[in-house]
Formats: C-alpha cells, structure tokens, sequence
C-alpha cells in the first residue's frame, strides 16, 4: 500500500504543477487565444482585399475623371481714359569738391521743389533720383584724369491735373535744372477697370461654356479651375507729342502738349468645368 501511494503522488506531481494547476487546460486556452488573434488578422485582410476590389469596379470601363473636362476663354475689353501725365526734371553739375558740387545742385533743385509745391504737387507724386560718382576725362598725354565728382539730381513728377502740365514742364531751365524727360500719360488706379473688364470676360466664357455643352449634348457641373491674365497696355504709358521753342538757355513760350489719349484695359481668364454626362 505505501508503495502505491508514493506512485500515485509522484504521478500527481510529475507535470510539476504540484497539484496547484492543470496543464491541459492551460494549453487548450493558449491554443485558443492564439487561433482568435490570427482569425481576427484574417477577417481584417479579407474586408480590406473586398472593399480594394469593390474600389476598382467602380472604375471600370469608365473615363478618368481628370478627362472629364472643358476649359473655355474669355475675352473682356474696356476703354480707360488716361488721368495723369509723368515727367522727369533734373539736374547735374561736376565740382572737384563733393561738398560744393552737393550744395549748388541743392540750391537748384530746392527752387524746383517749391515752384511745384506751389503749384499744388504734392509730396507721395514726387520720387526723387539722386548720384554722385566720379567724373573722369581722357587725354592722349595724361591718360585717365579726375575732373569732379558729379551730381545728378532728378525728380519725377506725377501730375493729376493736367492743366498744369505746361507750368510743370514751364520749370525746365528756370533755375539751370535743364534735364527734361519725356512727358508720358497714363491710367492713375485702373483697378475698377480691370473688374469691368473681367466682368465682360466672365461673360464671353459663359456664353462659350453653355454652346460647347448644348453642341456636344452634355451637361457642365462645377468650376475645376479659373486662371486670369491681365493683357492691358496701361503699363506701357503713351508720349505725348511737344512742341518746344527754344529761347535763350531753358525753354521760353512754354511746350505745346497733345494731351490726353487711351488705354485698353483687357483682361483675358480661362475657366475649367468638370462634365456631369
């Protein structure tokens, strides 16, 4: 009897568990929770694969949607009455004293200034363009030599009124500022313009846009994209035409100015639809 009893003990104990645990149930849960991680794998890769399949037969047979498109211009013109003339006066003067060179065109231009304050031109339409360098002459003995230094001072001069312009361009030679440049007319602030314009534009393009889609038998959804360039020629200002008569050192009588004149203000845009059918 104690012989048996010690094998059924030692039988109990062999899976070293010492009677505590059962080792066959503990590796039917494992086994378990091993299968139930890998079918929840399994089930997501299943409804991914499904749901990538059903993606890719939506698309077939049918165009791509970046091809389901049309794009129309339009063209929108409108006439802008030039508001504002611009001209340049100035004036330099060489002295082999920087400092001295400095104070005789100061004293020049100083006289300009305030004859155009006078006049009613105001500071923001004044830009003044002011140098001094080094001026050098050549000679066959000598070679290279320094004679001053140079000072150049101009200013351009916005004028909005334009009956003001002979009295403007009247200052050139006044004081010794003999540098005149050309007298140009252009848009001040086209901005209202360019929205005129770009109305007309949006105009022409719809226009374009609805007998493409009536032609063609389909029908146009949603703006894709819109591009507008502006095509005006107000950047480029129109010289006018002087008549000047010289009399003695400066400009005597005043100029005779055709003033006045246009610009076109055009504005050209590009608009994409996408097509619904």
């Amino acid at each position: 009897m104690p012989i048996n009893g010690i094998k059924r003990e030692a039988a109990k104990s062999s899976c070293g568990c010492h009677g505590m645990c059962s080792c066959g149930s503990f590796g039917k849960k494992l086994l378990a929770t091993l299968f139930g991680v890998a079918l929840v794998y399994v089930i997501f890769f299943m409804g991914t694969l499904i749901n990538n399949n059903i993606k890719k037969n939506q698309f077939i047979g049918k165009m791509d949607k970046s091809e389901r498109m049309i794009t129309v211009n339009g063209l929108g013109k409108v006439i802008g009455t030039n508001n504002i003339a611009v001209t340049t006066i100035g004036y330099s003067n060489t002295d082999k004293e920087v400092a001295k060179a400095q104070t005789d065109n100061k004293k020049v231009m100083d006289q300009v200034m305030v004859d155009l304050g006078k006049m009613g031109i105001e500071e923001k339409d004044l830009q003044t363009n002011y140098t001094i360098y080094p001026d050098y002459k050549y000679t066959a003995e000598g070679g290279q030599e320094l004679v001053g230094y140079k000072v150049s001072n101009s200013i351009t001069v916005k004028i909005r009124d334009l009956a003001k312009i002979n009295d403007v361009l009247g200052l050139a030679g006044k004081y010794g500022a003999t540098e005149v440049g050309g007298l140009s007319f252009t848009i001040d602030d086209p901005s209202n313009l360019k929205d005129q314009a770009r109305g007309k534009a949006m105009e022409d393009a719809a226009k374009k846009a609805k007998y493409l889609s009536e032609t063609l038998g389909v029908r146009l959804g949603n703006v894709v994209s819109y591009y507008e360039n502006d095509a005006s020629d107000y950047y480029y200002p129109k010289y006018a035409d002087m008549a000047i008569a010289a009399e003695g050192g400066g400009m005597g009588g005043g100029p005779s100015v055709v003033a006045g004149g246009s610009k076109d203000v055009i504005m050209n845009v590009s608009v994409t639809f996408e097509i619904l059918q």
